[in-house]
Formats: structure tokens, C-alpha cells, sequence
């Protein structure tokens, strides 16, 4: 297969490129928004929406030149099953409810934007995302087996629904089956050439087929009308505990479409030398669910698929996602009624080739060649396959805050000691050949100082002071793993330094970041205590430390 031209970050946006990538990209985005409906149990024009509109936000406020914002198969997945549980069956209901959550979601992304919570970058560890991913794969693929031949589903997992799909192999469709499978051989064909839009060609061999063949006498179901008649933008209209209900629903769904955009845009700018804007980035998610959801549209993110293929087709800046976007609007307004009579089983067949690489097991076989985090990928498959998607994603994302919680809480208290008679302190535990300064202890917890930890920690380093095996007149606390501190932790902080103050020894906190110095210059008992507080290095405290003591 031909390699894709690479864009190089310190040359001027090709226009011409980036139009032909649009063109070429067009052809794959259309006939997936379509099927992403399929797999949200929304109308086919919800995955349209949400691909202008996000095409659209993200294009004018984004910061990836590669990023295609979109309707995604991981959201459209977690969107159903969030619906389908508190819709209760009512289809009315839950398609207000989704449209809901999609709103929810867009006010989500702009509040974390604007607080600027871009440097969190994602909750979820990769192990787990990649092994929610590859369950989610699995399980969106068996589903869509399912409905293509025609077998109805009761249960939501796969290890429930599996059984069922295996119990009525007599009863499934066979030309449906057939239908499917030859679509899928020629996605396969046609992904060989990059620059042909194989989605849309499949669409229009598939139209013609079963106009031809007469597909639907043989129970072949055709997506229907695509209604793209906009509405006035109103709110749903919901009772107060459904919008409690979806914001729950909303939070975990920002944490699945963050994580996957942020994986899929880092991932190419690391690869290009680029820089990208995380909180504008937030922002520009925020305006694209926010307007998608108001126009009755499905979740949009930066999925991995769609931006891999813009930056193969050798975009070079934001413009082709412009592109993309006026090339679908005008397949739109000209051969819309032509794309309803699309048979569903040609969507199902763009949905599994689109998933297929999902299931490639070496991003996970790594962790066990690495024997590292092999429990939390397999817990991570394993939740999926035997909860359902949505469950399986929140007990993902449960696994992740532990995960980071338990190494941050579990964070050690350090002694350090002078490397070579240098300027260099480093932990003596590691460095045995590291030497003490001679009535100075210098101290550095291992991790950042929150709630979780800090009164551990600092207790701690109180009975290091206690216990020192040499007379100590100063003790030097490092806090540059700190750079912001939470109100437990002052709160502790305050406690140590009337501590140390009451021993008789003399506190100086070194490396202390800007927010976290002025957090503490304002306690009194910093300034009772004789407290110095300062941004200075290690061996500069040890100077300090030496002087007051001369």
C-alpha cells in the first residue's frame, strides 16, 4: 500500500492538499456518520449533524491541523446504552434523552475549558482505554452481525448476548449475510488505495445492488429517509431528576470522548513536531457537542480512524476538515434521497471494517510483554464483555481514579544526600554513595502533596526529625512535585511547621512553585514559626541553611 505524503510542521499549509485530502476524507466521514446513527439507535441525520458540527467548531477554534471531529463509535455506543436504560423502552423519550446528554456533555467541555483543566489530558490510563477499546470493538462488531442477519437481542453484554446470536443461526438471513460479507471485502479492496473514498464507493455499488437485485424482497432493510430539515435549536424539555441523571451520564462521557481525542490529536502532533492548545481544544469539543446536541445531533470527538486518514491523505492545516465538510454538504443536497436506499447491512460492513483494527491485539499483547498493567487491561475487556458498554466504561474510568489515587496516596518521603561533592542531591536509598549534610536534613516527598497523602507524608518526615541518627539544626522540605496545594494539605502544612518549630530546628522549603508559595507566605504560623519560604534549588537552601547557622 502507498505511503501517504507527510506534512512537515515548518512549511506553509499546502491548499491544494489540504483540498484534496477533504475530498478524499469526505468519502469515508458521510457514510460513517450514517452508520454511527445505526449503532446510537438515532435517525440517520444524527451522525450527519454532529459531523458538520463538528467539523465546523473545531475548524475555526481547534489546534489540530489533523483532527476530524466527529461522530464516533465509542460514544454512539455508550450514548445508546446510557438512553436505553433510562428511556425504559419509550423511543420518544429516548431520543430526547440523548439529545440531552449530548447538551450536557458541550457544557462539560467548555466549563473544563475554561478552568482550564487541559493539563489533566485524560483520567483514564491507556491500558484501560485500550482495553475498554478493544471489548467496546468487540462487542459493537457482534451487534452489528446481529443486525444485519436479523437476530434480535435482548441482552447487553456479550457473554449474554453471544448465546443468542449462536441459538438462531438457522433463522438468520442468508442474502443479508451475503450482503454484508461482500461489502466488507470491498472496504478491504479498496483501503489498499488511499486516495479512494472506498465508504462512499461501497455506498453507491450497494444502492445500485439492491435497486438491481431487489434487495429488500428478500428482507434486506434499506436506512430510510435521512431528515435534514433543522429544527429551531430548543432544549429538551426533561424533569429536573432526568438532567441530575444525565449529568452523571454526561460525565463519563466527556472522560470517553476526551480521552479518545486527546489520544488520537497528541498522538499526531507528537509525530509532526506540532504544538496543540489543550483547554482550546476542550473548548472547541465543548462547541461542537453544544451545537450538535442543539440540532438534535449525537456526541461528536477527535476519533482515532477519521484523523489517521486525514493526516494519510496529506492534510497540512485545518482546511481539510473545511473541505470535508463542503464536500459532504454538497453529497447531501444533491443524492440525499439516493442514500436511503442504502441496505443497512452495507452500514454494518463500514461500522465492523472501521472497528476491525480495534481488534488487533498487539497494542495489548505490549503490556504483558512489558509485565506491566496486564490486571488492568484484562479487568478493562473483561468489564465490557460481561457488564455491557456503559457499565464497562464507568468501571473503567473507577479503575483509572484508583489507579491514580493509590500511587499518588501511596507516595514515599525521601532523604536526600550530595552526589559527588556537586551541587546534585538525589535519594540516598538509591544512591548509597550520596553524603548528608552535617546538621541538615533534607527531605522530598515522592509525589505531589494532596489530600490523600500529604498527612502520611508529612508525618513522615516528623519522624525522620525524631529519629535523625545525628544532631539536626535545619530541615529542608523539597516541594517541587507540588506546584499547587490543595486546603488539607495547608492545612498539614500549618500543623508541621508549628512542629518543627517546637523541636528547636529551623524549616526551609525549597523548590516551591509560585501558587504554592503564595498559598503559604500568607499563614501565620509560616511567619511565627520563622518559616523560609523559597523557590530556590536544593544545594541554594543547603547555602541558606549553612549561613543561618554559620
Amino acid at each position: 500500500m502507498s505511503n501517504a505524503p507527510k506534512a512537515n510542521p515548518t512549511e506553509q499549509p499546502n491548499r491544494w492538499q489540504d483540498l484534496l485530502a477533504g475530498l478524499s476524507i469526505a468519502g469515508l466521514l458521510l457514510p460513517e456518520a450514517v452508520a454511527y446513527s445505526s449503532i446510537a439507535a438515532l435517525a440517520p441525520q444524527a451522525g450527519v449533524i454532529a459531523l458538520f458540527a463538528g467539523l465546523l467548531c473545531y475548524g475555526l477554534f481547534g489546534t489540530s491541523r489533523f483532527a476530524i471531529v466527529s461522530a464516533t463509535s465509542s460514544s454512539a455506543a455508550v450514548l445508546a446504552a446510557a438512553t436505553a436504560t433510562l428511556a425504559n423502552g419509550d423511543p420518544g423519550l429516548r431520543s430526547t434523552l440523548a439529545f440531552g446528554l449530548v447538551l450536557v456533555t458541550g457544557v462539560f467541555f467548555l466549563l473544563a475549558g475554561m478552568f482550564k483543566l487541559g493539563g489533566v489530558t485524560s483520567f483514564i490510563a491507556k491500558p484501560v482505554l485500550r482495553g475498554f477499546a478493544f471489548g467496546l470493538a468487540l462487542t459493537i462488531i457482534l451487534k452489528q452481525v446481529a443486525s444485519v442477519v436479523g437476530v434480535h437481542l435482548t441482552d447487553a453484554n456479550l457473554v449474554g448476548f453471544l448465546p443468542q446470536l449462536l441459538e438462531q443461526l438457522p433463522q438468520w438471513n442468508r442474502t443479508a449475510a451475503v450482503v454484508g460479507a461482500v461489502a466488507l471485502a470491498l472496504l478491504w479492496l479498496f483501503a489498499r488505495f488511499w486516495r479512494l473514498p472506498g465508504g462512499l464507493l461501497v455506498v453507491v455499488i450497494g444502492i445500485a445492488a439492491g435497486q438491481w437485485l431487489d434487495l429488500p424482497a428478500y428482507g434486506v432493510k434499506l436506512i430510510g429517509v435521512i431528515d435534514l430539515s433543522l429544527e429551531v435549536p430548543k432544549l429538551p424539555v426533561l424533569p429536573f431528576a432526568d438532567w441530575l441523571r444525565l449529568g452523571e451520564l454526561a460525565f463519563a462521557m466527556v472522560l470517553i470522548l476526551y480521552a479518545e481525542s486527546y489520544g488520537s490529536i497528541s498522538a499526531y502532533a507528537l509525530k509532526h513536531g506540532d504544538r496543540v492548545n489543550s483547554n482550546r481544544d476542550l473548548l472547541a469539543l465543548g462547541a461542537s457537542n453544544l451545537l450538535s446536541g442543539l440540532f438534535h445531533g449525537m456526541p461528536a470527538g477527535a476519533g482515532y480512524s477519521a484523523t489517521s486518514a486525514n493526516e494519510a491523505a496529506g492534510a497540512t492545516s485545518r482546511l481539510a476538515g473545511i473541505v470535508a465538510a463542503l464536500v459532504v454538504l454538497v453529497i447531501v443536497l444533491t443524492v440525499l434521497p439516493y442514500i436511503a436506499l442504502t441496505p443497512e447491512p452495507i452500514l454494518a460492513a463500514i461500522v465492523i471494517h472501521a472497528l476491525g483494527r480495534g481488534l488487533s491485539l498487539q497494542p495489548l499483547g505490549r503490556y504483558f510483554i512489558w509485565r506491566r498493567d496486564r490486571l488492568l487491561v484484562i479487568c478493562a475487556v473483561g468489564a465490557v464483555l460481561l457488564l455491557g458498554v456503559l457499565d464497562g466504561l464507568l468501571v473503567a474510568v473507577a479503575i483509572s481514579v484508583l489507579l491514580m489515587l493509590k500511587q499518588m496516596s501511596a507516595a514515599d518521603i525521601q532523604i536526600l544526600g550530595r552526589i559527588d561533592s556537586g551541587h546534585d542531591f538525589v535519594d540516598l536509598q538509591r544512591h548509597p554513595t550520596a553524603q548528608t549534610v552535617p546538621g541538615v536534613l533534607i527531605v522530598r516527598p515522592g509525589e505531589a502533596l494532596f489530600f490523600a497523602n500529604v498527612e502520611r507524608i508529612l508525618g513522615g518526615a516528623l519522624h525522620l526529625i525524631r529519629h535523625s541518627q545525628t544532631p539536626v539544626h535545619t530541615v529542608i522540605l523539597s516541594l517541587e512535585e507540588s506546584p499547587d496545594l490543595d486546603g488539607t494539605s495547608i492545612e498539614a502544612l500549618q500543623e508541621f511547621f508549628v512542629r518543627v518549630h517546637q523541636g528547636g530546628k529551623q524549616l526551609i522549603l525549597a523548590r516551591l512553585k509560585d501558587d504554592a508559595q503564595a498559598a503559604l507566605a500568607v499563614l501565620p504560623q509560616a511567619e511565627v514559626s520563622g518559616v523560609v519560604l523559597s523557590g530556590l534549588s536544593v544545594d541554594g537552601a543547603v547555602q541558606q541553611a549553612l549561613q543561618l547557622n554559620a
